[in-house]
Parts: structure tokens; C-alpha cells; sequence
């Protein structure tokens, strides 16, 4: 029961991230390094994390979303550390910036949990 509680949640919060990609692509432009084409990799990662929202849904490729959702968390986790090195944190203050680490930890968790149980 957990598991399809996280997967429906996990489903719901991936889905609305990767179409705030499309719809407010300034709000994660800070979180993208000046190295790389901004507006391309927001729409990469936008539609990344919209396919593997709606792999929750479906028994048949909920394990593999669970495993993609737990790459893409790693993926952002050095951003998330870098992100508290600035002076302003993309994320706000940075109070919020630090506590996003732990939290990312958790999420990553959650998405073994979801794994292990799809």
C-alpha cells in the first residue's frame, strides 16, 4: 500500500514538474549551469521527468520509472550542492538550499522503495 501511495504521489509531483518545465522555463534556468544550452536542457529534462511521472502509473513500467526517477535524483544532486555554494540559491534562501540535500536523499529512498516493490 505504501508503494502505490508513493507511486501515485511520485506519478502526480513528476508529472506537474515536467510540464512547469514547459510552462515556466525561466524558474529552472538558474538551476542549469552557464555551460550548457539552458533552454535545451530544461526541455530535455522537462520531458524526462513527464515520461517517467506517468511510468508510475502503469504496473508494467513503474520499476523502470522508479530506476529513472532515482538516476535523474542523482543526476541533480551536485547541482543541489552547488546550488548552496552561491550567494542566492535558485532554490531561495539558503536555509532551503541546504535542506534540499537531505531531502533529495530522501526522495531517492522513496524511489528505491517504489522499486522494490513494483
Amino acid at each position: 500500500m505504501t508503494a502505490l501511495i508513493l507511486r501515485t504521489l511520485f506519478g502526480i509531483i513528476f508529472c506537474f514538474a515536467g510540464i512547469m518545465h514547459f510552462i515556466k522555463p525561466q524558474f529552472f534556468k538558474h538551476f542549469i549551469p552557464n555551460f550548457l544550452p539552458k533552454l535545451a536542457v530544461n526541455y530535455i529534462f522537462g520531458g524526462v521527468e513527464l515520461l517517467f511521472g506517468i511510468g508510475l502509473f502503469f504496473n508494467s513500467t513503474s520499476r523502470n520509472a522508479a530506476v529513472g526517477i532515482f538516476i535523474l535524483l542523482l543526476i541533480f544532486l551536485p547541482i543541489h550542492i552547488w546550488d548552496v555554494t552561491k550567494v542566492k540559491p535558485a532554490i531561495g534562501s539558503k536555509k532551503m538550499a541546504i535542506i534540499r540535500i537531505p531531502l533529495q536523499f530522501l526522495l531517492m529512498y522513496a524511489t528505491y522503495v517504489i522499486y522494490i516493490n513494483s
